[in-house]
């Protein structure tokens, strides 16, 4: 489980939004997904709704997070790139502080990010920055970590998530205080879940 950060640019100059462009509600920070593979099935709808849930407990009332999972192949080459490692990992996080992009995303640099419309640099809300997760290592890893499979996504991305608001587990008590941020907000986003689906609602 691995944290980057890319270079900053400057931040464009605000114009008003382009129409089309999904805005997020105000107060609230907004997850775009997307499912690069298909070794595994992914809930995109559940884990984006985790991702949110997290930012929210957390105290990230605006901006925009990207959730992305990947193959082995392509997370294997952020990897490389991004943090001189070898082979895949199971999850990265690229955190981006208080900027507006106008050329291009790390880790996915030259982008606006996959499979979203073009737009005016204006338009681009902060960026939170990106979480990265390989579904095909999560599915090795699960039996001897979270114990299933979506167990084991779903703290990935709630790793993902602190790495990118500035979390680290470089040392012992670092570690401590961010195991203990992912078992309150894991708890909390099961407690939400059960209740909206008692009440048929969207937590």
């Amino acid at each position: 489980m691995t944290g980057a950060e890319p270079l900053s640019p400057e931040p464009p100059s605000p114009e008003p939004p382009s129409p089309g462009r999904p805005v997020a509600p105000a107060g609230r920070a907004v997850v775009f997904v997307a499912d690069e593979q298909d070794a595994h099935p992914v809930d995109l709808a559940r884990w984006a709704r985790l991702a949110e849930h997290a930012l929210a407990v957390e105290g990230a009332r605006d901006g925009e997070l990207s959730l992305l999972f990947v193959d082995e192949t392509a997370i294997a080459d952020l990897n490389a790139r991004f943090m001189a490692a070898t082979g895949a990992t199971d999850v990265l996080a690229f955190p981006i502080d208080d900027i507006g992009i106008d050329t291009g995303r790390a880790p996915d640099g030259g982008t606006d990010g996959p499979d979203r419309p073009d737009v005016h640099p204006g338009d681009l809300p902060t960026l939170l920055g990106d979480v990265v997760i390989c579904p095909a290592v999560a599915a090795r890893n699960a039996p001897d970590h979270a114990g299933t499979y979506d167990d084991e996504i779903a703290l990935l991305v709630v790793h993902g998530v602190l790495h990118v608001l500035g979390h680290d587990h470089a040392e012992a008590d670092e570690t401590e205080r961010m195991q203990g941020r992912e078992r309150a907000i894991l708890t909390s986003f099961a407690a939400a879940e059960t209740r909206s689906d008692d009440d048929g609602s969207t937590p």
